[in-house]
């Protein structure tokens, strides 16, 4: 039965159980990125020294932009504000940060490291594409 012949209140019910996931999903994907930005904020020199070991200039200020993205990124996602932009955002910075960091593909835990940040990064663009829910700010 499709949801143009299911009755309303099986309708309804669905809807409201995809809401809920959806709600689900968003705080579970937010807390991983609002856990990491806070963490980064805690360890600013340990941060950027990291960063800088791979070679990339502007180590502190890419930190403190980094600590930016996940921390509004996450609030943003709990909130269900601005959800797509947010969700292609951390997106695209999971794979990028798994580009950059984890590229030591022979190295078993890099590769799972890497793996994990594209699977992240599926997650970003499922809600990109399909939006926040309606437990959202964004209502869709």
């Amino acid at each position: 039965m499709n949801d143009i012949t299911a009755p309303l209140s099986q309708t309804s019910a669905a809807t409201s159980t995809q809401d809920a996931v959806a709600l689900g999903a968003r705080l579970l994907l937010a807390g991983l990125f609002l856990i990491a930005g806070l963490g980064k904020l805690a360890a600013i020199e340990g941060t950027a020294g990291y960063v800088a070991s791979v070679g990339l200039p502007f180590a502190t200020a890419l930190t403190y932009a980094t600590i930016a993205l996940e921390v509004v990124g996450a609030a943003l996602l709990i909130a269900g504000y601005k959800t797509r932009a947010a969700a292609i955002a951390l997106g695209l910075f999971s794979i990028l940060a798994g580009v950059i960091f984890h590229a030591d593909l022979a190295d078993q835990m890099q590769f799972t490291s890497f793996l994990k940040n594209l699977a992240i990064a599926g997650g970003m663009f499922q809600l990109a594409a399909f939006g926040p829910g309606r437990l959202s700010v964004d209502r869709g």
